[in-house]
């Protein structure tokens, strides 16, 4: 084996021109004539490329993606559910909000090494966006160096498989049940830092499930195989299901819907929340 230290070569991401021209045909005069353009228009090579009819926007957008190591699912490939905004329009200016979230629960919940926590993510009642904000907010999560694991703990009502289009037979309930079950962590397509355990067959019940000493010790497991954790939970208004979910992960998010939310909800959620000594890392209103 070659020691890399001593290799003269020196490897390098390739540039804009280089990707257009290996997956989009472009050839060196194009490239040549596009360099020319930007230099007499003070352009962007992309903007070049696209002004001289040689590829469309989103043809430079995924150009892009590839020369910064960005994943994403471009409009022509996309077969990730509509739901998922932040993979299938990482560069529009709503989605940054997630990147925004991202950065403060990172700096408040999720970011000390000594106090590492995984994150519910809770809601009062049905309706107000809690998986939405759930699977968004792990493929934004999955997009930063290392790997991310969305785990879809709503034992009752559970859909984060289909929003992912992903096999859900097996997951976490059979799990806490004490079965061993193969495969039952589940990578995401085009998304390759991002990883599903679904909720798995839905058992009569969870919120007993739930309880049991061993979920906690499979949280501290995955924190350790895990840069990220994120949990989507039942309603509060199904039971204590979320309750129990939060205490066992240490820290909490609270989703609510503008304008349909009721603070009398809203409130007694967090203040059962506080008494379990659950970090809360505030409440998130979902404008989507």
């Amino acid at each position: 084996m070659s020691d890399p230290h001593n290799n003269e070569q020196t490897v390098q991401d390739p540039s804009l021109g280089d990707i257009l021209r290996r997956t989009k045909g472009l050839t060196g005069e194009q490239v040549a004539q596009a360099l020319e353009y930007q230099r007499a228009n003070g352009v962007r090579f992309g903007e070049a490329v696209v002004a001289l009819g040689m590829a469309h926007p989103e043809d430079v957008i995924w150009a892009l993606s590839q020369q910064f190591h960005y994943p994403y699912n471009p409009v022509s490939d996309r077969t990730l559910n509509e739901e998922l905004v932040v993979a299938n329009s990482p560069f529009d200016e709503n989605v940054e909000a997630f990147r925004d979230l991202r950065t403060q629960l990172i700096m408040s919940v999720m970011g000390a090494e000594d106090r590492r926590s995984a994150l519910a993510i809770v809601s009062a009642d049905v309706g107000e966006g809690k998986t939405f904000i759930a699977a968004n907010l792990a493929t934004a999560f999955s997009q930063l160096p290392g790997r991310t694991l969305l785990i879809d703990a709503d034992l009752r009502t559970p859909r984060l498989h289909e929003v992912f289009g992903l096999e859900a037979s097996v997951g976490l309930s059979g799990i806490l049940a004490g079965r061993t079950e193969p495969n039952v962590i589940k990578p995401v397509g085009h998304l390759p830092n991002l990883y599903l355990l679904p909720a798995g067959t839905q058992p009569p019940n969870p919120a007993e499930l739930l309880h049991r000493a061993s979920f906690s010790l499979l949280l501290r497991e995955l924190l350790s195989k895990f840069d990220n954790v994120l949990i989507d939970t039942p309603a509060a208004s199904h039971g204590p299901d979320a309750r129990i979910i939060a205490t066992h992960c240490g820290a909490a998010m609270v989703v609510a819907r503008k304008r349909e939310s009721k603070t009398a909800d809203m409130q007694s959620l967090i203040k059962h929340l506080t008494k379990s000594k659950v970090k809360m890392a505030g409440v998130l209103v979902n404008e989507f």
